[in-house]
């Protein structure tokens, strides 16, 4: 695991290694507790659900000033990958089960990180306003788009600035309606069987990139 976190990350501080080797470490001991991602996939942690919750951080960069939620964040997939990532970048982590934002809670704890921030509540109830939303494939990006438009903090001196979301397959009549978006092939980055078909998707949040969705 450290020598491929450094082959695709090479500033990262030994801080950072050891917090990334602790959490693989204790992940699978909340995940017994309180089932979080399949069982069956607990042997490709590192891969399907670490790195792919980092391919983020190879396509972006946080500026310190960023405020990130990390919506349907379940076990913490891909805000505490992220969080420790950026140190000094403030992620709030939601779920709408409490026995999910528990484990988040207990293992920033564990792994001393003070920039996380879990909450025990649906997107649509939420009134803080955020630079970014990120997220790994809770619905179809239309629907995803109408549960957090109303957090979202249009900002265009930041970039990134909107929702960045990891998915799958074949989403392209998903996106159809909506203007300005871009799409980032993992595979391209990490080259692992894996990331085949996995994306990243970013719409920019301003005026333009919205008009064609809020119209439909």
């Amino acid at each position: 695991m450290k020598s491929i976190l450094l082959e695709h990350f090479p500033d990262l501080s030994n801080v950072q290694l050891d917090q990334y080797k602790k959490f693989a470490e204790i992940f699978p001991l909340w995940n017994q507790r309180i089932n979080c991602i399949s069982r069956k996939d607990i042997d490709n942690l590192f891969i399907n659900h670490i790195l792919h919750s980092l391919s983020i951080a190879k396509v972006f960069n946080f500026s310190k000033e960023t405020t990130i939620a990390d919506i349907g964040t379940g076990g913490g997939f891909p805000g505490i990958p992220l969080a420790i990532m950026f140190p000094d970048v403030n992620f709030d982590l939601v779920d709408s089960i409490g026995k999910k934002t528990t484990v988040v809670k207990n293992i920033s704890e564990e792994l001393n990180l003070n920039n996380i921030k879990a909450i025990n509540t649906r997107a649509e109830t939420l009134d803080c306003k955020y630079n970014v939303i990120i997220s790994r494939a809770v619905t179809s990006f239309p629907e995803f788009y109408k549960m957090v438009k109303h957090i979202l903090l249009n900002k265009p001196e930041f970039e990134p600035n909107g929702i960045i979301y990891l998915k799958g397959g074949d989403f392209q009549n998903e996106i159809s309606g909506f203007s300005k978006i871009q799409i980032f092939n993992i595979i391209d980055y990490l080259k692992f069987d894996y990331f085949e078909t996995k994306k990243i998707i970013y719409l920019p949040i301003n005026k333009k990139s919205e008009i064609k969705v809020l119209n439909k």
